[in-house]
C-alpha cells in the first residue's frame, strides 16, 4: 500500500498541494481521471458522491457535475480543463461562473513514474490570494477533502488494478 497523503500548507500561503504515492502504474492512476464512470467511484471528500451532467476530457472541455454532501447538500462544480498530457499532467480550472460554488483555482495534477508500478501523484491547487485560499479551507475544508480525496482514489485505483488482472 502507498504512503500516506502528504498535505502542504507552508511553502506556498496561495496553495494547498497535495500528494501521495500509489502501488499502480502511472498509466492506470491517470486513467482514473479520465471518464466519469471512473471519476465518480473516488471523486470528493468522504461520505460525498458526484453526479456528472457533462464530461469533455480534452483541452477547453468542460467537466460539470455535482458533489452531494453526507448532510443533503448538493455543491455545483465546473472544471475546465486547460492542458492534458497523457499520462504525466492534467491542468484544470476549477469555477467560475454565478452557477457553482464561488471556489475559483488552478489545480495541476502531477503523474510521477517510479518505477516497479508505482506512482507519485501530486495534487496543486494555486488559489487568486492566500485569503482566499484560507477561506476555502475555512469554509469547505478544502485540505482535508483533498486528503480524503486523495485516500479514497487510493482504493478505487487497487480496484482498477485487480480487475486488470483477473
Amino acid at each position: 500500500m502507498g504512503e500516506k497523503n502528504s498535505i502542504d500548507l507552508d511553502s506556498d500561503l496561495c496553495s494547498i498541494i497535495g500528494s501521495r504515492l500509489l502501488d499502480a502504474p502511472r498509466e492506470l492512476v491517470f486513467a482514473a481521471f479520465t471518464d466519469p464512470r471512473y471519476l465518480t467511484q473516488w471523486w470528493g471528500p468522504n461520505g460525498f458522491t458526484t453526479t456528472t451532467h457533462s464530461f469533455e476530457f480534452r483541452p477547453r472541455g468542460v467537466w460539470r457535475f455535482v458533489m452531494h454532501g453526507p448532510d443533503g447538500r448538493d455543491y455545483q462544480n465546473r472544471i475546465t480543463y486547460e492542458e492534458i498530457i497523457p499520462p504525466e499532467r492534467i491542468v484544470y480550472r476549477h469555477g467560475g461562473g454565478t452557477d457553482v460554488e464561488p471556489v475559483q483555482f488552478t489545480q495541476t495534477l502531477m503523474f510521477e513514474a517510479l518505477g516497479r508500478d508505482r506512482t507519485r501523484l501530486t495534487w496543486h491547487g494555486r488559489f487568486p490570494s492566500a485569503e482566499e485560499r484560507a477561506r476555502v479551507i475555512k469554509i469547505y475544508n478544502a485540505d482535508k477533502g483533498l486528503s480524503q480525496t486523495m485516500a479514497r482514489l487510493v482504493g478505487y485505483v487497487a480496484t482498477m488494478a485487480s480487475e486488470k488482472t483477473t
